[in-house]
């Protein structure tokens, strides 16, 4: 081919987590189909470091940037590889794939046909992972041999008719039975010596056939259902197109979340016992409890989740796990294996939305409904940077029922950005002093305070209550979410199902407010979060209204993170601020009147939360709840932390089951469910209201 050139030049490889990144020079083989790699340009001529086979090898532009691409050869090796810029990684890319499909092509040619060919899997692991370090150069065809069995080509149909759908599912149940097979003998194979089931590539096929084999039966279900509507001429009413339900249950070695043995009960540490011993929540107390702010102790936790290590040793578990799993399944009842867990409840992750109140607190002080509103956007998007802990993907934990978690900021009064007529000081002495009690103690004080409480107020479906305010500040903000989490082959796709409510007592605004999906792509590399969806903000009282896209990455081109919006006035139809940029970097902000404002999320400054010592915390407060799980995982013992993590499951699962035969309904501690949602049992508004009142009756 006239395309097909040797190529050479200086490319970043990631070595291993210790290593990372390092320069090597590398040479394109277009001759011999190979890629090679020395230290430097000048010891080229020395036996390469490392030569890589293109025949049967997947060249892949990785979504994390535009700069990087791995190159997964037929023997499972795996480069993974960084250029300086997208053209030359675009350059790169298309000689890699030229030679590879020049090379793989060769090898077809030379072999005869047959009815059954073996085939070699390209894998997704990691160039440091077990199966690469075992064998790096052996080929996967020397122990690959899967039938695939070639399709007539005699005919050609250009449309698809009522009998070509038999003669399809007819060749699909056949492609079942031979999948089963496949599984079938894979798993037969012994748990040791030189091929084992538990093998790195063996799992990767049954995690790929699997899927494969599922997303075939979701098509060919949907073409049913348009071949039904065509006949009827529209699709039946209440019909809708969607991913079929699950069909293999998955296995007890995983629904408690790892694939340990557990040692016997008198065997476990006392902390195990400890946690299971608890008593059912619903007998310990479960008044509302007033926390008081100044037990709080500012936080000096900082678990970044930067540690790919225990997903690198666990591979073979996640590949597993995922050959069992289907797209579309609803992970809900999943329990997930422990070392991929974050160090922190979901509930916490919850209150590092608030990780910046000065500029929560500044929205009550835009002196318009449009300032106003603008500020809310602002606020908005900032909130979700702090929430990732560290570049890695990680799940926090599930909260248990009745789990609760609080916490508190100050904020100086100076740092808050304030508007002429509409400090705090403008009101009147009376309101100051009838608001609350809270708020008559801290007449004196230099800063704001801002609380926080969350509470898992429903386990199936999982749903959370969180409620904040600024008692000085009058404003507080209320929302309940229900996570619902499905498989999607490679990522995993978490919905938040519910709605917030802002309210700003002072001006008698209401915002109401959703949240964007999240996605956690890479799953079997190295994960990464990524939001997507369209959120809506409303003021019904003002008639504001602000409409917001978190873009996902597009397979091939675009950026990360990309997200635009727009603030505009519902009566007129008038745009009044238009954003874009990236969520967790920097966002651009375009008012009517021409100005442009950038905001570096990198640089903004994060008010550390406080919270109280877990000696002082309840049983059923998050930190002292899942104290041993997280510094077993801190420790880096997964199985002691799993250990820990499968007691509170267990207790859970007993109180749960307690409560049906007695049928007892739980009752929450801090939220009222009021229609579909739940809200906080002394909200804000309330106390304004009270006090409202108190004074037009003495009036």
């Amino acid at each position: 081919s006239d395309h097909m050139e040797n190529i050479c030049g200086y490319l970043m490889k990631y070595t291993n987590l210790v290593t990372g990144w390092q320069y090597r020079f590398f040479v394109l083989n277009n001759d011999a189909g190979l890629l090679e790699y020395f230290v430097n340009e000048q010891s080229r001529h020395l036996k390469p470091r490392g030569t890589l086979q293109l025949a049967g090898a997947v060249i892949s532009p990785s979504d994390e940037d535009s700069h990087t691409f791995t190159v997964n050869a037929a023997s499972g090796e795996q480069y993974k590889l960084r250029a300086t810029d997208a053209k030359e990684r675009q350059h790169w890319v298309s000689r890699l794939q030229i030679c590879t499909q020049h090379h793989t092509e060769a090898i077809g040619k030379n072999n005869p046909p047959l009815k059954s060919r073996s085939f070699s899997l390209a894998s997704q692991g990691s160039a440091n992972s077990p199966g690469m370090q075992r064998r790096p150069s052996q080929n996967a065809v020397s122990f690959f041999n899967v039938g695939h069995h070639r399709l007539s080509t005699g005919k050609r149909v250009p449309i698809l008719q009522p009998d070509h759908l038999v003669d399809v599912r007819e060749m699909m149940s056949q492609a079942e039975g031979q999948q089963r097979d496949l599984i079938r003998s894979i798993e037969c194979l012994p748990v040791s010596g030189h091929l084992t089931s538990l093998d790195q590539d063996l799992l990767m096929l049954k995690a790929t056939s699997m899927a494969t084999m599922n997303c075939l039966n979701d098509c060919f279900h949907i073409l049913q259902l348009q071949h039904a509507s065509q006949q009827k001429g529209s699709l039946p009413a209440g019909t809708t197109i969607s991913w079929l339900e699950p069909k293999i249950s998955l296995s007890n070695h995983f629904k408690n979340g790892a694939a340990q043995n557990f040692p016997a009960e008198i065997n476990k540490p006392a902390s195990v016992r400890e946690e299971q011993s608890v008593a059912e929540p619903c007998q310990l107390t479960r008044e509302p409890e007033e926390i008081n702010p100044d037990e709080e102790l500012e936080d000096l936790c900082d678990d970044k989740e930067d540690d790919l290590g225990a997903v690198e040793e666990q591979r073979s578990v996640i590949l597993h796990l995922l050959s069992q799993l289907k797209l579309g399944m609803d992970l809900t009842r999943v329990v997930l294996p422990t070392f991929i867990l974050e160090k922190r409840s979901l509930l916490e992750m919850y209150a590092d939305f608030m990780s910046h109140p000065d500029l929560f607190i500044a929205i009550t002080n835009g002196t318009s409904p449009e300032e106003r509103m603008i500020r809310f956007v602002e606020y908005y998007l900032t909130s979700f940077h702090e929430g990732r802990k560290g570049a890695i993907a990680k799940k926090p934990y599930n909260p248990i029922i009745g789990e609760t978690f609080h916490c508190s900021w100050r904020m100086p009064k100076s740092e808050v950005a304030t508007d002429a007529g509409s400090n705090f000081s403008a009101r009147s002495p009376s309101e100051q002093v009838t608001l609350t009690k809270d708020l008559e103690g801290r007449a004196e004080l230099d800063y704001y305070t801002v609380k926080f409480v969350a509470e898992q107020v429903s386990h199936h479906p999982p749903v959370s209550g969180f409620y904040a305010e600024c008692v000085e500040r009058k404003m507080c903000v209320n929302a309940h979410i229900w996570t619902k989490s499905k498989f999607l082959g490679m990522s995993i796709g978490v919905t938040m199902v519910g709605e917030g409510l802002l309210s700003l007592l002072e001006h008698e605004e209401e915002y109401t407010f959703s949240l964007p999906c999240a996605y956690a792509r890479s799953i079997l590399t190295v994960p990464w979060v990524e939001l997507g969806g369209k959120v809506n903000i409303n003021c019904a009282k003002t008639g504001y209204s602000a409409s917001i896209n978190f873009h996902t990455k597009p397979f091939y081109g675009g950026k990360l993170h990309r997200v635009t919006g727009e603030v505009k006035q519902n009566t007129t139809n008038t745009v009044v601020c238009r954003v874009q940029g990236e969520w967790n970097s920097v966002l651009e902000f375009t008012y009517s009147n021409g100005e442009t404002k950038y905001v570096d999320l990198t640089k903004l400054s994060v008010t550390r939360k406080r919270v109280r010592p877990i000696e002082k915390q309840g049983p059923f407060e998050s930190r002292r709840l899942w104290q041993h799980v997280t510094e077993s995982l801190r420790d880096g013992d997964i199985d002691k932390a799993t250990e820990h993590k499968r007691a509170l499951e267990e207790r859970q699962r007993n109180e749960e089951r307690l409560r049906a035969e007695t049928e007892t309904p739980w009752c929450t501690k801090y939220f009222i469910k009021e229609g579909d949602g739940w809200v906080y049992h002394k909200p804000l508004w309330k106390a304004v209201s009270a006090v409202q009142n108190q004074q037009t009756d003495t009036n």
